[in-house]
């Protein structure tokens, strides 16, 4: 993209590394008055002041009052930055193009998804035979200003009736609206307070769904503990729902299945993100017994298909990488499993469609796809468009074409058509993009951790780009939960690279890139590693002149927003913007909100062992801000309606910052209204967001105009 013209620096809040003048400036930032209160918590003997804790309550005028000031100085100052809105300018028109979803079928309908441009949230559209398509739903009238959002949606067996969830505000809160899929008549009353829920339909009679009872306080803030699933039968109020599971033993999580031939149901239990019990109930006979097939948490298992009294099982039971494995219905303890496709030392994700199993493995975080019968027998190894990550290979049994999606860091994602009978694969969809992939470079490099793991981070940035060390560089991370970061294309990271930015991300311990062993390295008591890994990848990009400190910025979401916080009150000096985004930083309290308790697993909590909390508090971020640290620019990112990490670790981390920064560096937090974790975000917020996340970044790097112009 040739630049059009150069804005000039104005405003007193600009920003130079070489510039001690505007640097006096900024630090005239007048953030607003945070109150502080005389709370103190004991651990283990151990007394721990927590003055912002009255920030933790969201329906607080006090609290509102502290949002909106907070919101004020962060927005004057953003407003500041002359090339936000050339930011703005070229997102939305990168943005600007037709997106479309594989078609899927229902009845006698495909259905698809697509999204004009610029539309706040995806519309579903179907078609039948050859006639015209036609718009099924439509999420962007759901309200006026675009933030509700469809939160899920599934067809009755035949696919006659759908139901539908939706989310207003970004809330994980769900309604589930009931529509007959031919006329588009709504057909009953909506059901309510539905969280955490799949929808799994029982032939057309009714479905299954899970939620919590609402909690006493704010049901965006307040502990949800206690999942259950129950079945709504259609006709009957929701109120008459019975509980299939969870009344009687108390799990965090619970989600219910039933399989493509309709004749089990699949029940899933938990206390924590990791590990899983697992039942089965034959739904072919009436009031059958809930059969135990897992009955603890060590392992996860899911059912993965069925056929007659054989169920197919993904498990990582004593393999971490994961195996199928098969097993009779009427005892499907693990004594009678029996392989169908044995471990390999690349971590595996299945699916199926057309009678086939389709087996994806992560190669260095990269997909590699294989085609098995039932009985485990390799078809073929099917030929990807590249180096990237693939998805999709899901449909039905009679599906005689199916549909995957390719992409990496610089390849929009495309559609892909595919016959598993014959192996064919053709271009079904490409996006008309005004982004050519072939100015880019995208490649993976491996370096040593502080301990001497070795690990793998993809590097993308553009052609020609000097390694000179005064390249604007975001390193992201997350390294959590055994979630794997697989390549993949994004508008924002285009624009960034567009304009002579690089992007790199490590696949750190703690996700699921090289199996659960990977995952557990990065959990409790072996959480360290994580922020090891990241600083040596930061150190690796500055070492190989990608970039310097004074041209790094470190960016991560949820538990990413966990690491980057860690990372920055460890080594302050090692970068020079921190963008921590709805981030999981009172490590100390986490446990204490929503459903943060089921995070244990990965985290350990304060009141395991006086260990525990030692260690906890070693690195959390809220208590790691020390007086007379220079810290870097800081934009902290969270929206008002986070009802899974609640704004409140934001909030905190905020004001220890702007308290204790001794630099010169702004520290800002900017809360987005009726937003929540980031699922079902509006386009045009989203937009807006990175623009001022972007603009932020480069103006605190000391850019006085965009490197690219705008």
């Amino acid at each position: 993209m040739k630049p059009v013209f150069i804005l000039t620096l104005i405003g007193i809040f600009i920003i130079s590394c070489k510039n001690s003048e505007s640097q006096k400036n900024v630090a005239t930032l007048n953030y607003p008055t945070t109150k502080k209160v005389d709370t103190v918590t004991n651990y283990f003997g151990t007394e721990v002041k927590d003055p912002y804790r009255w920030l933790e309550d969201d329906r607080s005028e006090e609290t509102a009052a502290w949002v909106k000031a907070e919101n004020k100085v962060t927005f004057d100052y953003l407003s500041k930055i002359p090339y936000r809105k050339g930011l703005k300018n070229r997102l939305e028109k990168l943005w600007n193009y037709e997106k479309i979803g594989a078609p899927f079928k229902e009845g006698d309908y495909h259905y698809f998804y697509k999204n004009n441009g610029l539309q706040n949230q995806y519309v579903l559209y179907r078609q039948k035979n050859e006639e015209t398509p036609e718009v099924f739903l439509d999420p962007n009238t759901f309200s006026e200003d675009g933030t509700t959002s469809l939160g899920g949606l599934s067809f009755s067996k035949d696919g006659s009736i759908v139901a539908y969830a939706i989310s207003e505000g970004g809330s994980d809160w769900r309604k589930i609206i009931v529509m007959d899929a031919l006329t588009k008549e709504i057909k009953e009353d909506t059901i309510i307070d539905v969280k955490f829920s799949g929808i799994s339909w029982k032939e057309n009679e009714g479905f299954y769904y899970s939620s919590y009872e609402k909690p006493e306080g704010s049901e965006l803030s307040a502990k949800t503990d206690q999942h259950r699933l129950f079945y709504h039968q259609l006709g009957t109020s929701q109120k008459k729902d019975p509980v299939v599971f969870g009344d009687k033993v108390k799990r965090r999580y619970i989600n219910g299945t039933v399989t493509e031939d309709g004749k089990y149901l699949e029940i899933r239990a938990s206390i924590s993100t990791s590990g899983n019990e697992l039942y089965i109930q034959d739904l072919s006979k009436q009031n059958s017994p809930i059969v135990t097939a897992i009955n603890n948490f060590d392992s996860e298992t899911t059912v993965l298909d069925s056929q007659g009294e054989t169920l197919l099982l993904v498990t990582n039971l004593n393999a971490p990488n994961k195996r199928v494995v098969k097993v009779n219905a009427k005892n499907p303890v693990p004594e009678n499993w029996v392989d169908v496709i044995s471990e390999t030392k690349n971590v595996l994700s299945t699916s199926t469609a057309s009678r086939y199993i389709f087996a994806e493995y992560m190669v260095d975080a990269v997909s590699q796809v294989k085609q098995y019968d039932y009985d485990g027998k390799l078809i073929r190894e099917i030929e990807l468009p590249g180096i990237g990550t693939s998805s999709g290979f899901s449909d039905k049994k009679e599906a005689t074409v199916i549909y995957y999606s390719f992409s990496n860091y610089i390849n929009p994602g495309s559609i892909y058509s595919f016959e598993p009978s014959k192996g064919i694969s053709k271009l079904y969809n490409k996006p008309a993009i005004d982004f050519n992939p072939e100015n880019f470079d995208t490649k993976q490099v491996f370096y040593n951790s502080k301990d001497g793991t070795k690990i793998p981070m993809i590097i993308s940035y553009k052609k020609g780009t000097e390694l000179n060390g005064k390249n604007p560089t975001i390193l992201y991370g997350y390294g959590g939960f055994n979630i794997s970061i697989t390549p993949s294309f994004s508008i924002p990271n285009a624009v960034w690279m567009e304009q002579g930015g690089i992007y790199a991300v490590p696949n750190i311990r703690g996700g699921g890139e090289y199996g659960e062993d990977w995952h557990n390295a990065g959990t409790k008591m072996k959480k360290q590693n994580v922020f090891d890994d990241f600083i040596a990848a930061a150190e690796y990009l500055i070492e190989s002149n990608y970039t310097s400190s004074n041209y790094l910025a470190i960016s991560g979401r949820s538990n990413g927003g966990l690491l980057v916080g860690a990372v920055m009150t460890q080594r302050p000096e090692l970068m020079k913007v921190a963008l921590p985004a709805v981030g999981v930083l009172d490590m100390l309290r986490y446990h204490t909100f929503t459903a943060g308790a089921g995070w244990a697993y990965d985290y350990g909590t304060s009141e395991d062992s006086k260990e525990m909390f030692d260690y906890l508090k070693g690195y959390s971020p809220v208590h790691n801000v020390k007086a007379d640290i220079i810290y870097p620019a800081t934009l902290i990112t969270t929206g008002d309606h986070d009802d899974r990490v609640v704004p409140a670790h934001s909030f905190k981390f905020a004001a220890e910052l702007q308290e204790k920064q001794t630099g010169n560096s702004p520290t800002l937090i900017r809360i987005e209204t009726k937003a929540g974790h980031g699922a079902g975000t509006s386009v045009s917020k989203t937009i807006e967001q990175y623009a001022d996340i972007f603009g932020f970044t480069l103006f605190n790097m000391g850019f006085k105009e965009l490197p690219n112009g705008l």
